[in-house]
């Protein structure tokens, strides 16, 4: 099992920053916030549920009346339960909209692998406490993955075992037969033929093994060699086992990413393993042992990358299928290693990039993307009253990836769609709570599929345009009437 990390993340000094190319620009919130801002979640209304570092509190950034995030304004949610205060632990946004968040590396910062947890109901700002798997003595860093039936699945971090979560009951159930080696700092990536993919870190011996988990059978099998060795692992069982994140990109490949410097891409099969070849290693002698990804609209992967394992600076990069790019990096990012950063996927297509102060970053990409990816409303009523609920349908609600990425630690996936309303006379933007979507699939193409949302009882009345949003990826607008 891994050593526990140095906590020297307190205050950093904000540094001076060079100019930015025009066609990738990171922008910091105009209201910074008064707090350390860590891991950080989607909510369905729009909003943005973020962590204080390594402590009990959250906030929520909502963007403002034109639906930007630079110009959102902060406001305090409710606490979690005065034992409970994780640092690196599972979370998801569940479809009923919920957020749970279960074990953490650390707890009051203190390494202790705990086994607590909690779910929050963003309509009423409680957090309930959720009870471990039975017989599981540890949770801590655990990676986890929202499968496309909207059931929650996590490791427990320092054995084999998995377990799934009933939402209605708070209760678990074991699952995940024949993992090869443990859980431990390994990530989880969910594939368009619902599988789930995963690198090993810690099977020596196998340093270059994968494995993928059937939610059909509740069992693990071989995805074959990476070709090229991504975990910080030796063959004596010696080294950080770290990994970096894995993204799924538009044309089905993932990109993994190593704590060795290497790269890796992997196309899945119809049946069998699937396949690998070497991707490009990072220049300079950057890896990412540990630290966050996320895809862009344009079909890009956005990298933090540090050389060494935790060591400083920080360096981005996109990755464009073959090529890596170095693009321009946040005030932070002298002081910084990656494994300090978190990234979401905004609806606007930026992404969210915090690092345990408080300077948040929004990063803006350049390129475009493919009007196929975007999701497509084929059915919504077209006269909705404030305050009612209402079931829009069509296809592509899920993008074609969970998003943003980090391992185990810390998970921020939106592969959820969101319902934006835009009222035509002002131009205000309001954002429609979703809830109880029919799938939590990613890349499920023409497939019939569907969401309830409900119009917010304060928006503008008249005449506006509706679009569906996943991933920062817009549906063409319909036009609807408020009332």
């Amino acid at each position: 099992m891994k050593k526990m990390r140095t906590l020297g993340l307190a205050l950093l000094a904000i540094l001076a920053w060079g100019t930015a190319a025009p066609a990738q620009t990171w922008t910091p919130l105009t209201h910074q916030p008064s707090f350390q801002a860590s891991t950080s979640l989607l909510l369905t209304d729009g909003s943005v549920m973020v962590h204080v570092y390594g402590a009990r509190q959250w906030w929520k950034l909502t963007p403002d009346n034109t639906g930007s995030y630079v110009n959102g304004t902060w406001s305090q949610l409710a606490s979690l339960a005065s034992n409970y205060a994780p640092l690196y632990y599972a979370s998801a946004v569940l479809p009923d909209g919920r957020v749970i968040v279960e074990g953490g590396e650390y707890n009051f910062l203190q390494g202790v692998w705990t086994t607590l947890g909690a779910i929050y109901d963003p309509q009423t700002n409680v957090w309930t406490p959720v009870s471990p798997p039975s017989g599981w003595g540890t949770i801590g860093d655990a990676q986890s993955v929202v499968l496309p039936n909207g059931t929650f699945m996590m490791a427990n971090c320092c054995t084999t075992q998995q377990a799934l979560f009933d939402a209605s009951t708070l209760t678990w159930t074991s699952t995940g037969t024949g993992k090869a080696d443990i859980n431990d700092e390994e990530g989880w990536t969910l594939m368009p033929n619902g599988l789930v993919l995963t690198v090993d870190a810690n099977n020596v011996t196998d340093l270059t093994h994968s494995e993928r988990y059937s939610p059909k059978l509740g069992k693990w099998a071989s995805a074959g060699s990476t070709v090229v060795k991504l975990p910080d692992t030796n063959s004596n069982g010696s080294g950080s086992h770290e990994l970096g994140p894995a993204v799924l990109r538009p044309d089905g490949t993932v990109f993994a990413t190593g704590a060795t410097g290497h790269t890796a891409i992997y196309t899945p099969a119809a049946s069998g393993p699937g396949s690998w070849v070497a991707g490009p290693d990072f220049p300079g002698g950057n890896d990412i042992g540990d630290g966050p990804a996320s895809l862009l609209p344009s079909g890009n992967v956005l990298c933090a990358t540090s050389p060494g394992i935790f060591q400083p600076p920080v360096h981005f990069y996109e990755f464009d299928g073959t090529n890596l790019t170095s693009v321009p990096a946040t005030p932070n990012s002298p002081g910084d290693t990656s494994f300090q950063g978190r990234m979401l996927l905004l609806p606007t297509g930026q992404v969210l990039y915090t690092d345990g102060t408080s300077d948040v970053e929004i990063y803006t990409a350049g390129g475009t993307s493919n009007p196929a990816w975007a999701p497509r409303v084929k059915t919504v009523p077209s006269t909705l009253t404030r305050g009612s609920t209402y079931v829009v349908s069509g296809a592509q609600f899920n993008g074609l990836s969970q998003g943003a990425a980090y391992g185990d630690d810390a998970q921020s996936a939106t592969n959820y769609p969101l319902v934006r309303i835009t009222n035509q006379s002002t131009g205000h933007v309001f954002y429609a709570r979703t809830h109880d979507h029919s799938t939590m699939a990613v890349a499920t193409g023409k497939a019939h599929v569907s969401t309830n949302f409900d119009v917010p009882a304060t928006m503008e009345t008249g005449t506006a345009s509706l679009s569906v949003v996943a991933n920062g990826l817009a549906s063409n607008p319909v036009t609807v009437t408020i009332q």
